[in-house]
């Protein structure tokens, strides 16, 4: 595509799930979806493997998967828009199924319905057991291809959103590769909507791929939007403990289909922590998998009551298996929590608004107050399409103006920018030491001392100042929660407080007032990224 002709247009930043369901939305709106990795590649959304729930069995209703979504989410979802959510899952399905996904089928021809944890009755749409997330981003990586008013510009990432007059009015790109042949760009554009997804790279150990550094997050914040609930990190209680980064996924589907948790002496050890055991909610599963880990039992994932099945049902986890010499249907798999899903983020309503003038989010970057505390499994996608579907809609009644006319495309940060990698891997190596499935004050207020430190030392650093701005919001909102609830496990607080039940809303400025006090040092580091003119 030509980059330089994108004033008249909308700018999609990410070609996830959210991203380009929006985009296809969006037609036949002229739209620039900003992908880091090669088209089709790279998005959390193809990593998915449980599925996406919806209220379509008979007997089933919005009302109850929505019940259930505010059950999960420990008290402080926002029951509206579950609601809304729920009741429009249906017409998304028939998207998805419109633009071509295979989802799986009974002998009858209807929908196949899993179970999953939390969920009250079986309502998970899967596609070949695990691979749900590949599916779905098959289907709509062609539709988006096929196209006319999409176009694609590959292998560069966020860096900073472009603010005029408290507007919107662009966004900075660097190359995603950090290839010295190209250099950043800055892009006009009528809107902006980040759907750049989760934020699970800050962390060590995670199921997220490598672009899911919370770079929408941290240039949101920094134009001044709001960012709610950012303490809540979903950490999967059953990563596959192989080594490998990101880890890889056993997905929840294999619990709901019979298979147990155990520790090294074959024990089950869930059925003493929860009336749900292996199907209680994904927090206390990840708390109960930590702790015997910690505690020098290991925990499994013991398949074999799935038999010679799971190699058809479940053929990512069997393949994942199988080349690290782990025979699932012999043996049981070594797990460990990891981090998963970020719950909070981008503060946006109904409509996918930020709190800031042209700029829209959907997606994993974003906080509707759809997952409280903790998201339940296989609403993920579900509030991808619904809520880019409520972006694209907003959008489109709004006809956002066309930015400044003395605003043009201009090289911005240069490739040859060093990144300090081992600052990084100390950062991810903090984030899941301090900020991980169980924190206190003390674990917090270190973190965000290293966060200051790390952001002292490594001014210039464009890549990293944004993963350490994710990393200072969420620490920040953990510290200031002096409670446990939900993904939030304050040991020095292990209980929940009813007077704290209540979304947290935090602006960078204030988590750099919390931080600077953690850290004890009187005044701010002074991060460059790019201007935002």
């Amino acid at each position: 595509m030509d980059a330089h002709r994108t004033d008249d247009r909308i700018v999609v930043v990410g070609a996830g799930l959210a991203g380009l369901f929006t985009a296809l939305k969006l037609a036949p709106l002229p739209v620039t979806v900003i992908s880091p990795a090669p088209f089709g590649e790279g998005a959390s959304s193809l990593w998915a493997q449980a599925g996406i729930a919806a209220a379509l069995a008979e007997g089933d209703t919005p009302e109850d998967h929505a019940a259930d979504t505010v059950r999960a989410g420990a008290g402080i979802v926002d029951e509206a828009v579950a609601l809304l959510m729920a009741r429009e899952a249906r017409q998304r399905i028939e998207d998805l199924l419109r633009y071509g996904v295979p989802f799986d089928k009974d002998l009858e021809g209807r929908l196949a319905l899993g179970h999953e944890a939390a969920h009250r009755t079986s309502r998970i749409l899967h596609v070949k057991g695990d691979t749900a997330g590949r599916a779905i981003m098959g289907a709509i990586t062609e539709a988006a291809r096929a196209t006319p008013s999409i176009s694609v510009l590959e292998g560069y990432t966020a860096r900073d959103l472009i603010v005029r007059n408290g507007r919107v009015q662009g966004i900075a790109l660097a190359p995603a590769d950090r290839d010295p042949d190209k250099q950043g760009l800055l892009l006009p554009a009528r809107a902006v909507v980040l759907a750049t997804g989760g934020a699970g790279q800050i962390y060590a150990i995670t199921t997220n791929p490598k672009e899911a550094r919370g770079e929408g997050v941290a240039i949101a914040a920094r134009a001044g939007a709001v960012i709610a609930d950012a303490e809540f990190v979903q950490f999967h209680p059953t990563a596959i403990d192989i080594g490998r980064d990101p880890a890889p996924l056993a997905t929840e589907a294999l619990r709901g289909e019979g298979a147990l948790l155990i520790n090294s002496r074959g024990e089950r050890f869930m059925r003493a922590v929860h009336e749900d055991a292996e199907l209680g909610p994904r927090d206390v599963v990840a708390r109960a998998v930590y702790r015997e880990v910690m505690g020098g039992r290991g925990a499994f994932l013991d398949c074999r009551p799935l038999g010679p099945a799971l190699i058809e049902e479940f053929p990512t986890v069997a393949a994942t298996c199988l080349s690290a010499g782990i025979d699932p249907t012999r043996e049981p798999i070594p797990v460990a929590p990891a981090a998963h899903y970020h719950m909070g983020g981008i503060l946006t309503d109904a409509q996918g608004r930020s709190t800031v003038d042209g700029l829209w989010a959907c997606g994993e970057v974003t906080s509707t107050g759809a997952h409280g505390a903790n998201r339940l499994a296989s609403n993920s996608l579900l509030e991808a399409v619904v809520f880019g579907a409520r972006v694209a809609a907003d959008i489109v009644a709004a006809i956002p103006p066309l930015p400044s006319r003395n605003f043009s495309a201009a090289a911005t940060e240069d490739a040859s920018v060093r990144h300090d990698a081992e600052a990084e891997q100390t950062l991810r190596r903090t984030m899941s030491a301090e900020v991980g499935v169980i924190r206190d004050a003390g674990s917090l207020s270190k973190a965000l001392a290293t966060i200051v430190t790390l952001e002292r030392e490594n001014d210039g650093d464009p890549q990293l100042a944004n993963m350490l701005t994710t990393a200072k919001l969420v620490t920040a909102a953990a510290l200031a929660r002096k409670e446990s609830r939900g993904a939030q496990f304050r040991s020095d607080y292990p209980a929940s407080d009813e007077f704290q039940a209540k979304r947290s809303f935090l602006t960078l400025r204030k988590a750099e007032e919390i931080a600077r006090e953690a850290a004890g040092v009187s005044s701010p580091p002074q991060l460059r990224v790019v201007s935002q003119g």
